[in-house]
């Protein structure tokens, strides 16, 4: 259960893991949902037999964007909710390095650090993370970046001093 957190106390989650997804199978269901999305049907993701045959991965791999785009289920599923929030804006993303491909019907979850936050006029929030997406039983992750958001509230609701 995600637990749920006061605009008061988000500074002090700064420098701590601020969540750990659940597990994600990656399916070729959801992969071809993806290239149907996309329009990017490359062999290497839609294709078993080919990929089998012909590419360095023994089969289908996930796109590296739609790993990237599971952090948004990922991040809904583990980071606690602000009390206050009355939207969540996607800021953008900084440093993404896809590290490890997500073969077909690999399991992933979501690491989160929350490395800063800053308030931003009277009624923003803008946090930033560390995360990593890891592929359970391998060594290196899928990917790692740093993720910026912004929580919008009332501003009579922001903390004494910040």
């Amino acid at each position: 259960m995600v637990r749920e957190i006061s605009l008061v106390d988000v500074p002090g989650v700064v420098g701590t893991e601020a969540g750990l997804s659940d597990w994600i199978t990656v399916d070729q269901k959801m992969i071809d949902g993806f290239a149907e999305a996309t329009d990017d049907r490359q062999y290497i993701h839609v294709d078993p037999e080919r990929a089998k045959a012909e590419s360095p991965f023994g089969g289908t791999i996930a796109h590296g964007f739609l790993t990237l785009s599971l952090l948004s289920t990922m991040n809904y599923n583990c980071l606690p909710k602000i009390r206050e929030q009355t939207l969540g804006i996607n800021y953008g993303f900084d440093n993404v390095r896809f590290i490890s491909p997500v073969r077909v019907d690999r399991r992933i979850r979501g690491h989160f650090v929350l490395t800063h936050c800053r308030f931003r006029g009277a009624g923003m929030v803008m946090l930033t993370y560390d995360v990593t997406i890891e592929i359970e039983g391998e060594r290196k992750p899928a990917l790692t970046a740093t993720w910026t958001t912004i929580s919008q509230f009332d501003p009579k609701d922001r903390p004494e001093g910040v």
